[in-house]
């Protein structure tokens, strides 16, 4: 290995590690405030990158069906519980955000996906396509179970996860789809080649870490997540509803995965079921956080992005089984380092 070699490994890296610290500060948001171990966060990873590649071939998109489908899931639940409490003035806001909403964004992909608009108007439609979805999975399937145990939450996500795969195979089909570059352009820097795409996805990475930040410092909303995932119960006195703190973390997560899946999709052929062992991976980085550090959990993510560049050169068939097995030293240190907390009884 020379010197050129080494720089192109650690910009494949940087990369592919920008991506995965997306996916973490996700993980580590949902079980911050939520206690789910966020399994599907990579099948919006795959749902964003096939809904894009469809807009530009001029095709509607499967997750337009899905998103009209489980708006009319959601909106069924809701009516019924709306009438078992008399709460009947919720009726027309029911209908409205689950059925017009998504009746609307349905018609209006109808109509745009032949015309084929700007890049700019078809990744905004693919986020409004896929985005709604997580708010209905925290509602179908987690909010009726918050408060259950973590390996109780588990075991649900690893349904949804299957779920989900099994979606996207029915609505996108087995291939795999590859956008166009979102740049093509080049730079020397001494030996290495810099690619547009790759400081697209590094620099669109972190301006959404800084404005996830923002959020959190400075809206009422990211200080109300920020009260809940340090203490539920806590939160909740001063009145924070937890409904709204779950329905907007998960808000939050489908955006970053499907915004993730729209970066890495010019740069690798996605599959229906390819955003698993990506967000696998933005696990692997939310682990040596300990699901609670943002910092230490995106610093994870840029080490598993390394660790893989390199273990594809040197050994490129365990390059994923040494990237797992980061995983092993980091749960035995932190075995020996950690107390035991109970959970808070709700």
């Amino acid at each position: 290995m020379n010197a050129e070699i080494a720089l192109f490994l650690i910009q494949d890296g940087l990369t592919n590690g920008a991506i995965y610290a997306l996916l973490a500060l996700a993980l580590v948001l949902v079980f911050a405030v939520t206690r789910v171990i966020f399994i599907p966060q990579g099948e919006f990873v795959a749902y964003g990158a096939l809904t894009l590649a469809s807009l530009q071939l001029g095709k509607l998109p499967g997750t337009a069906w899905l998103l009209l489908g489980g708006g009319l899931v959601v909106a069924a639940v809701e009516l019924v519980q709306a009438v078992r409490l008399g709460a009947v003035r919720r009726i027309p806001a029911i209908l409205f955000n689950y059925i017009v909403i998504p009746s609307a964004l349905l018609s209006l992909a109808w109509w745009a996906a032949p015309q084929k608009p700007a890049l700019t108007l078809q990744i905004l439609l693919a986020l409004a396509l896929v985005v709604p979805l997580g708010p209905m999975v925290y509602r179908l399937a987690y909010q009726p179970l918050a408060n259950a145990s973590v390996l109780v939450l588990l075991i649900v996500s690893v349904a949804v996860h299957l779920a989900m795969t099994g979606l996207g195979l029915v609505f996108f089909g087995a291939e795999g789809s590859r956008t166009p570059p979102f740049s093509d352009a080049q730079w020397k820097l001494g030996v290495l080649n810099i690619s547009g795409q790759s400081l697209w996805v590094m620099g669109s990475s972190l301006a959404l870490i800084v404005a996830l930040l923002l959020f959190f410092e400075h809206t009422i909303y990211g200080k109300a997540l920020r009260a809940t995932a340090i203490n539920r119960i806590g939160a909740r006195l001063v009145g924070v509803s937890p409904a709204m703190a779950g329905k907007l973390s998960f808000t939050l997560a489908a955006l970053i995965g499907a915004l993730s899946g729209i970066l890495v999709a010019p740069i690798t052929t996605i599959y229906y079921d390819s955003g698993f062992l990506i967000g696998l991976k933005g696990f692997v980085g939310a682990i040596v956080g300990g699901l609670i550090s943002y910092p230490i959990a995106a610093a994870g993510a840029l080490l598993v992005g390394l660790l893989e560049a390199y273990a594809s050169f040197w050994a490129s068939a365990y390059k994923e089984v040494i990237v797992f097995t980061l995983i092993i030293p980091v749960l035995i240190w932190r075995s020996f380092t950690t107390h035991h907390i109970e959970e808070e009884e709700e």
